[in-house]
């Protein structure tokens, strides 16, 4: 492929007879034509012309897709598909039943809801390249896969049912002439399904030739269309013949219309929702042009054009035919020429007025024709009948080849965003404009099932349903595109409203539960079932959505509100800074933390860079560990920070980190195993660190497993950043097994309270045992206390425990902890600072001093003597915690704060002794003194 670099850097001139062998892979040359004649790429003019004709080539041996204009790709496709079977078949009934006025009413109603839809449509259009997928691709790419692949599978059913809807009105016309003509196959219904699948099977035929074979066909169903209607508008001008007025016919009459006006309900089911059900299919060709975007020249022009104009043209037509029809014929008439009347013969009903008396089959409803009666009274009153039928024949078959299409491109479209497993299959394309043969398929047996249903006002309503929950998702669409004032949401198309759009959702919904209660129930239980599934699986895809933008400005709102709301203990939570380097290196103290913050509070994964070579990770390197923590289920931030050591990284990350309340109030870090053979810098910077926590006035917890920490083989310490760790697509595969990632069973969590915090050493505990892992753990608190009164401190612990509703299994009070440790505990304990020590001893003092500033990290005889009932006591706790938390799956003790006067080496002997031998994990844990516990309401 060409790239821009390789025209900007390339010597190479453009003329020279190996460039065409690259330019005949290139697919798109028109973009380098005219970045070079824009000055782009600075070429010489020959270059300018090697391209042109290569671009010539290349189109000449290419085959092209088809695309079509506004009018034939989406007017003409939209009015074919509005025009269906209801306009010939049901709008004259609909109009005996709910009169003329009633009857405007609900084709104004069901526009109302399809113009608000267009609006939304042509907004979203506009706002973007539309590919192929129609609705759901507008929908997907607005509002993202969690509604968009509901919708999609919601859509491209009703675009099936659609197809069975059409072919089924096609098929009664047929029946209709066959019972006329007495040529019945088998009996009225069956003849219906025989007829409707073979007309199903040929349509399929149709739409495997390719687009351009179906759009012959539909511009040949357009113009066939035209005649019908334009013979129908004669006829209702010419005057009526006895045979005409017989069958309900009269020509225009003021009385008939004024009859009509009124609705004359009939039947038990008959009402105005009823009749909108039925009516409503017959507005829902609106995204006929919007389902084929792919094959548009220009959608973003195309779409809002030709699907208003459509809307436009029908609603005239539509209202039209129902004022014409309801002033022409009356709406009960007996078909027989012995009842016409001359003179004065007493009779009752509109006929008599026009000398016919058709009371007797009124009584008795047995009238067969009217417009109450008779569905073809289109063929009746038109100037010739069979261009009526005609035109049946193509509006039934154009919307039927319509829907056909549609569904297949719009899944097609679902399949190969892999939102859904096990429906790739249907995604494939075949030719030179991607047909979805396998798809059309699928939608033929679809088609085929509904239209052995056999019944027109059968499938209408429940059509009906599954187009206005479309609609109304287009028009949230659209609405929350707008409130979320997304710099990315620029549609050109400028005459939309987002009011207007919210209140095309609530018609929608609302007239899906007026129409038909416990299919809008199905629908939306169908579209939640698949929202669920989607939510759960979150697919890897960004399509820059609407709703990333409203998360993000609910989150840029929440925070600052947050932010001028006081702290209050009750509201506490520990906000974790995790120093795990890169988080796939040591998975264990991220599942540590992840187990007691997730969905509760913040966690922060920090890296520190202290390579000044390596100061900025690469943007995939990052993209990776963030991938590599939603692919362990972990709810947290990864954040890389450079820093000339860890101490200095810890500071800046401390002061920095955060987003007003949203920030860390703990530090987390691993046990640096590695101290006895680390340098004596390293082991500085690691306690400096622990120190500034404390003085920043945060908690510090170090977590120490049995086996470290790092599971890399390059890492020095568990502090420190492993340099050469380099983060790929493989960090997203690999996951690790940790402890904690294991259930705890009936195990204890014990904690030994040595020295108040605050309450965070007993608030952890509860959180954990508040998930699934941990729940069967029992909590145990260990105590500093006396042999004298122990009962009562006992009792004042548990008092104080149950006044905080901490669920603690026991309080044990260690009485024993002023006792000298056993002698080879000690004496193990000493030979671990052995190679720390400073031979002092018998040293002048000249010398000492001297010692001291060659070697400032090691231990002198002096400072180990005067902070041994310390090292002592560090030593007995030890021996206790081994004793009693030997079967434990945590343990937790107090961390000792660093003293000035405390060597380093003395101070990591201490944390090193305090956790040592055990075969669990150990949490060296230490508040900042803050109270995060209460038992006031206040």
């Amino acid at each position: 492929n060409i790239k821009t670099s390789e025209h900007q850097d390339s010597k190479q001139d453009l003329r020279s007879p190996s460039i065409y062998s690259v330019i005949d892979t290139v697919p798109q040359l028109d973009f380098y034509i005219n970045a070079t004649a824009t000055g782009r790429y600075r070429r010489s003019r020959p270059s300018l012309e090697v391209l042109r004709k290569a671009t010539d080539v290349h189109a000449n041996f290419t085959p092209q897709p088809v695309r079509f204009g506004w009018i034939t790709g989406v007017m003409i496709r939209c009015m074919l598909n509005i025009w269906g079977v209801i306009t010939f078949l049901r709008l004259s009934w609909i109009t005996s039943q709910a009169g003329i006025l009633l009857t405007w009413l609900i084709i104004l109603m069901s526009v109302l809801v399809t113009s608000i839809t267009a609006l939304s449509v042509s907004a979203i259009s506009t706002n973007g390249k539309v590919y192929s997928g129609g609705a759901y691709f507008m929908i997907s790419r607005t509002l993202g896969p969690e509604v968009g692949g509901p919708i999609g599978v919601v859509y491209s059913f009703a675009n099936a049912i659609g197809c069975a809807l059409h072919t089924v009105g096609f098929s009664e016309t047929v029946r209709d002439l066959l019972i006329e003509y007495n040529a019945v196959i088998v009996d009225p219904v069956n003849d219906v399904r025989i007829v409707g699948v073979a007309t199903v099977t040929m349509l399929l035929l149709i739409s495997l030739a390719g687009m351009e074979w179906e759009a012959k066909t539909q511009i040949l169903f357009f113009a066939i269309l035209m005649v019908s209607f334009v013979n129908y508008f004669v006829g209702t001008l010419i005057p009526a013949t006895p045979e005409k007025q017989s069958v309900g016919f009269f020509g225009y009459n003021s009385e008939i219309f004024v009859t009509n006006l009124m609705p004359n309900w009939r039947g038990p089911e008959a009402n105005f929702f009823q009749m909108f059900a039925i009516f409503f299919p017959s507005a829902i060709g609106i995204l006929s042009g919007a389902n084929i975007s792919g094959d548009l020249k220009d959608p973003e022009i195309a779409i809002p054009k030709g699907t208003l104009m459509a809307i436009f043209w029908t609603t005239l037509s539509y209202l039209g035919i129902s004022a014409t029809i309801g002033a022409c014929v009356v709406r009960d008439a007996s078909g027989s020429m012995n009842d016409s009347i001359s003179g004065n013969v007493s009779c009752e009903g509109m006929g008599c007025n026009l000398g016919w008396d058709f009371s007797q089959c009124e009584m008795n409803q047995t009238c067969k024709y009217g417009l109450a009666n008779n569905f073809q009274v289109l063929t009746t009153v038109s100037g010739f009948g069979p261009l009526i039928t005609a035109g049946i024949f193509s509006a039934t078959l154009s919307s039927a080849l319509a829907f056909i299409v549609s569904a297949p491109k719009v899944f097609q479209c679902l399949c190969r965003d892999n939102i859904y497993p096990y429906i790739g299959f249907f995604g494939k394309g075949y030719g030179k404009n991607q047909e979805p043969f396998r798809a059309y398929v699928l939608t033929y047996f679809i088609a085929v099932a509904f239209i052995l249903i056999g019944d027109l006002n059968s499938i209408a309503p429940l059509i009906s349903n599954f187009f206005l929950c479309s609609y109304s998702l287009i028009n949230v669409s659209c609405f929350h595109a707008s409130i979320t004032n997304s710099p990315g949401w620029r549609p050109s198309f400028k005459y939309y409203s987002h009011w207007v759009a919210l209140f095309g959702v609530v018609i929608s919904v609302v007239l899906m539960f007026l129409l038909n209660w416990w299919a809008a129930l199905i629908a939306f239980g169908l579209i939640f079932f698949l929202l669920g599934y989607v939510i759960y699986k979150k697919p890897a895809v960004n399509w820059g959505s609407s709703v990333q933008a409203g998360t993000y400005n609910m989150a840029l709102s929440y925070s600052v509100s947050l932010s001028g709301v006081e702290d209050h203990v009750k509201n506490f939570r520990p906000q974790c800074l995790v120093l795990t380097g890169p988080p796939n290196v040591r998975p264990a103290l991220v599942d540590f933390v992840s187990s007691f913050t997730k969905n509760i509070s913040l966690m922060i994964c920090g890296d520190i860079l202290m390579d000044n070579d390596k100061s900025v990770v690469p943007q995939h390197n990052i993209e990776a560990l963030v991938k590599w923590l939603n692919r362990r289920k972990v709810r947290s931030f990864y954040t890389p920070f450079a820093g000339a050591s860890l101490r200095e990284g810890t500071r800046s990350l401390l002061q920095a980190i955060g987003l007003g309340k949203l920030k860390p109030n703990i530090l987390i870090m691993g046990f640096k195993t590695s101290w006895q053979e680390c340098s004596p810098h390293s082991l500085e910077d690691y306690i400096s660190t622990i120190n500034d926590t404390f003085d920043s006035n945060y908690g510090v917890c170090l977590l120490r497993m049995m086996d470290g920490l790092d599971i890399s083989e390059d890492t020095e310490g568990e502090g420190d950043l492993d340099k050469d760790h380099v983060a790929s697509d493989d960090t997203t595969k690999e996951q690790i097994h940790t402890v904690f990632q294991n259930n705890q069973g009936k195990k204890t969590i014990d904690v030994y309270w040595v020295s108040d915090d605050g309450g965070l050493t007993l608030l952890v505990p509860y959180l954990l045992t508040r998930r699934k892992r941990w729940r069967q753990c029992k909590v145990r608190v260990f105590i500093v206390g006396d042999q004298q009164s122990m009962e009562e401190q006992r009792k004042e612990m548990v008092s104080l425990l149950q006044k905080f509703r901490l669920d603690v299994h026991d309080v044990i009070v260690m009485t024993d902890t002023e006792r000298r440790p056993h002698t080879k505990n000690m004496m193990r304990f000493e030979e671990t600072l052995e190679p720390f020590r400073l031979r002092d001893g018998l040293m002048e003092e000249v010398t000492v001093q001297e010692l001291r500033k060659d070697f400032p990290w090691k231990v002198t005889a002096k400072e180990l003597e005067a902070l041994r009932p310390k090292s002592e006591k560090k030593v007995k706790l030890n021996e206790i915690i081994r004793r009693h938390s030997k079967d434990a799956a945590l343990v937790l003790v107090s961390l000792p704060v660093p003293q000035t006067d405390c060597p380093n080496i003395l101070y990591m002997a201490w944390l090193d002794t305090l956790t040592s031998g055990l075969h669990c994990p150990a949490l060296l844990i230490r508040g900042n003194q803050q109270n995060v516990l209460t038992f006031y309401c206040q």
